[in-house]
């Protein structure tokens, strides 16, 4: 189609898009020409009839790739405008200017032929709307993307080649430089490889990332960072070590000593306009090169290394343990589920003030909106697991002891290296800081009062460090002697004794524990079965009682039952209540007795009272006594109280009971005391005081 007649006066009125991009910064500032040649396509709409006011030139995507429309606002708004009906014409040097990827070019092709848009390049001009012209732009759009892949497969070609031969330049981890063979090599920096040695081996004793961030900060280890950019480039710098450079350092197999590309892979998908990565699995890694160069662990410690920070991931999901924590449940991470076989919860609650755990399966029944499969106490369980461990470990506790002492020494010998390393640096920094300010000319006052500052700086942290190093050195405990080392033999033989002692923290029991056992299973039934299999694959069954119920365990024990229902037979409620307590016996409650109480257990368990036992004996109250000697009330009771008949007060109220008379019945003599005590046998002992 001709130019004159392709453009038409509808075309004209509508605005005039001149499109400005450039795949780079270098090519900007480098390759000047081509964008020239992009701006001076203005005179080719002026030609075609276009006002100069109504050419607009969208150069805001200079510097971005072709390859994606997500990040390029100036062709995101070219489409909208298309599709909007103000764009007659839209301009570029080629088709590669607007579009890389061919589902962008196709896109703006159906919007311009539904708009009526026309399309102009080097080459000449185009109208969307129809076949020929559609046909002829979509091929030079795949040829364009073409032109990417092919391009992108010989740079990618030539990079994979390099890396397959472990040639290919990355970016030297912390702890390495490269050597005059182009081979990396272990940094010749003392403080440096002390450092990230002191990571791994306080990893594989604590196992956990954040306890080695823990352990330099407790310990006052300073972390060294080289410098990358910048007028102090390769110079190193301290601070302070962090969580995500922990992992960082964990993770990476060049520490291992091998060479490794192609361990991530970006998505398509980008989020929040950031490219997204995908850590893919080992059999996925592009090149594994091992022993390519020295390492600081083997091979074989990193494979255990990420097996741990696996089983501590417990974000990821999955059937895995989780690293020894704070908390009194020995088996936390290790206990399994009987019935379902899904890795069982720690759950803590309070009583007495002191947490007690218990061990939940719940992962399903949150799932499925159910009851928990189990729900266990823990304090038996991690008793019964407890004495089991120590009779399996106690024969080489001598072994155990040993080993624990070695690690100690070389622990403490590992801080002391790196704080020495750490003062040696600063004594350097302050060394040169001097060199430096005496250098100077005297008379450039300014330069030399920033370098004194400097020095004195220098000085002050070399001052500091040095205090804190001797301030530890005097917290340190002294150094084992044979004599110490055997009286902590002789405890470490005693291991029940060390486990149990509350100074002992829980931490280091389930560390220990961890270093026998692989995993626990708990399955209740008529009692609760625990089931433990070993590191070496060994198992064991062996079993704990049900926890007893809440009223069960608040209930009186049989025998202090039965001893009240003797009582009962001679005292009243607040008689019974005095001797037990006097004998130091409490309720189920824990509470000390009183008569109130025992008034209730009796209610509890059917004991009669010492009331209802004299009645059933046939005793006699006041009114029957005095109806069957055919005297006053007060008559009776004065009988009872000079000893003539006997009686006893039955309950805690007051209430008297006479003993029905066997012999003579007495006599009541109107007017006349009782002042021969010789007529009448005296029960005082039966008779209460003030009857």
């Amino acid at each position: 189609m001709s130019q004159s007649t392709a453009v038409t006066a509808d075309h004209l009125r509508r605005l005039a898009y001149l499109y400005v991009r450039q795949s780079s910064l270098q090519q900007v500032h480098e390759h000047q020409e081509s964008t020239a040649r992009q701006y001076a396509l203005k005179r080719r709409a002026l030609a075609l009839g276009w006002a100069a006011d109504q050419i607009v030139v969208i150069d805001e995507d200079l510097g971005l790739s072709g390859a994606s429309a997500a990040e390029r606002t100036g062709f995101q708004r070219v489409v909208a405008d298309v599709g909007l009906g103000r764009v007659g014409v839209v301009m570029g040097l080629e088709v590669s200017r607007l579009a890389r990827n061919s589902s962008d070019w196709h896109r703006l092709l159906e919007i311009c032929a539904l708009s009526e848009t026309l399309i102009l390049d080097e080459d000449g001009l185009y109208d969307p709307a129809h076949f020929n012209d559609r046909l002829l732009l979509g091929l030079k759009g795949t040829m364009s993307e073409a032109e990417l892949h092919v391009l992108r497969a010989r740079l990618i070609g030539g990079q994979l080649n390099k890396a397959r031969r472990g040639e290919l330049s990355m970016p030297t981890p912390l702890g390495y430089v490269v050597g005059p063979d182009g081979k990396l090599m272990l940094d010749p920096d003392e403080q440096v490889q002390g450092a990230v040695r002191l990571v791994f081996e306080t990893f594989q004793r604590t196992e956990s990332a954040g306890a080695v961030v823990r352990y330099f900060r407790e310990q006052e280890i300073a972390w060294p960072q080289r410098v990358s950019v910048g007028p102090r480039a390769g110079s190193f710098v301290t601070g302070a070590l962090g969580h995500r450079r922990v992992l960082h350092i964990l993770h990476n197999p060049r520490y291992a000593g091998a060479y490794v590309y192609g361990r991530t892979r970006q998505r398509k998908l980008r989020l929040a306009g950031q490219p997204a990565y995908r850590r893919l699995p080992r059999e996925e890694w592009t090149v594994l090169l091992p022993n390519a160069h020295p390492g600081y662990i083997s091979w074989e410690q990193y494979e255990a290394n990420q097996a741990t920070l696996l089983e501590n991931a417990r974000s990821t999901g999955g059937d895995r343990r989780s690293a020894p924590r704070e908390g009194v449940a020995l088996l936390q991470g290790l206990v399994l589920c009987g019935r379902c076989g899904d890795r069982m919860t720690v759950g803590y609650t309070v009583s007495g003030g002191h947490p007690t755990p218990h061990y939940s399966c719940q992962r399903r029944s949150i799932e499925r909106a159910e009851s928990p499969c189990q729900r266990l106490p823990g304090a038996a369980i991690d008793r019964a697991v407890s004495k089991l461990v120590l009779e399996t470990i106690t024969p080489s506790s001598i072994d155990v002891a040993v080993e624990v002492f070695d690690e100690l020494r070389n622990r403490a010998a590992e801080v002391d290296r790196a704080k020495r390393a750490q003062i040696a640096r600063l004594r350097e920094d302050a060394e040169r800081a001097q060199r430096q300010f005496l250098l100077v000319r005297p008379e450039n006052r300014l330069v030399a009062d920033n370098l004194e500052r400097h020095w004195n700086q220098a000085l002050q942290r070399l001052a500091e460090a040095e205090e804190a190093y001797a301030r530890a050195g005097k917290t340190q405990p002294s150094p084992v002697t044979a004599e110490m080392q055997e009286r902590v033999m002789t405890l470490v033989s005693d291991l029940p004794r060390v486990w149990d002692d509350p100074r002992t923290p829980a931490r280091d029991r389930k560390r220990m524990l961890r270093l026998l056992i692989e995993d626990v299973t708990l399955l209740r039934d008529d009692v609760i079965r625990i089931s433990i299999r070993w590191r070496g694959g060994a198992t064991r069954q062996i079993e704990c009682p049900l926890p007893l119920a809440a009223p069960d365990l608040r209930r009186t024990p049989a025998a202090l039952i039965e001893h009240v229902r003797a009582l009962a037979t001679e005292q009243t409620d607040g008689q019974i209540a005095e001797t037990l307590n006097r004998r130091w016996l409490r309720t189920g409650c824990g509470l000390p007795f009183t008569s109130t109480r025992v008034r209730t257990l009796r209610g509890s368990y059917n004991i009669d009272s010492y009331l209802q036992h004299l009645t059933s004996a046939g005793w006699l109250t006041v009114p029957q006594m005095a109806a069957q000697l055919d005297v006053h009330l007060s008559t009776a009771k004065s009988f009872a109280r000079e000893g003539v008949l006997r009686a006893v007060r039955a309950d805690d109220k007051g209430t008297i009971l006479f003993e029905p008379p066997t012999g003579p019945l007495p006599v009541a003599h109107p007017g006349k005391r009782f002042r021969d005590r010789r007529r009448y046998p005296k029960l005082a002992s039966q008779v209460q005081e003030g009857a």
